[in-house]
């Protein structure tokens, strides 16, 4: 399965030897393709600069088992998106897991991302890390 990782799931994976890095490990190690784009991957980088610096070498590890798009969204809204109750600072977030064709995007927003958990849009079903968890590594 091809599986879109928000930002705060990198910079997490980045920051500890926790239970996201883990999952990441679990879910290449089961075959499935991590993806991430320019946008989720300057957020988390700007994150771990102002919160964890001692993480962005970690990232960097990170990033090279994982396939990361270069490219963001066209910034045209999808009409299946345009309802979505998500900040703008967002939609780009699930636009690229549907621009991509993946199947799910994980995310531990759950201010923003809560209401859309186990949600499908336009093929993409949302996921918390344990809810992914749960549905994959089971």
């Amino acid at each position: 399965m091809r599986i879109f990782l928000d930002a705060n799931i990198l910079f997490s994976a980045a920051k500890s030897d926790g239970a996201i890095r883990e999952l990441l490990t679990l879910l290449a190690r089961a075959g499935h393709e991590c993806w991430a784009n320019a946008y989720v991957v300057e957020e988390a980088r700007r994150n771990l600069s102002l919160k964890a610096p001692a993480g962005i070498s970690t990232l960097q590890q990170l990033l090279s088992s994982l396939a990361v798009a270069t490219t963001t969204p066209p910034a045209r809204r999808r009409a299946s998106t345009s309802s979505i109750p998500l900040p703008e600072k967002d939609r780009p977030v699930l636009e690229a897991a549907i621009a991509l064709h993946c199947a799910a995007l994980v995310t531990g927003d759950r201010r923003h991302f809560a209401a859309l958990y186990g949600r499908t849009i336009d093929g993409v079903t949302i996921h918390s890390p344990r809810t992914l968890a749960d549905a994959l590594l089971a």
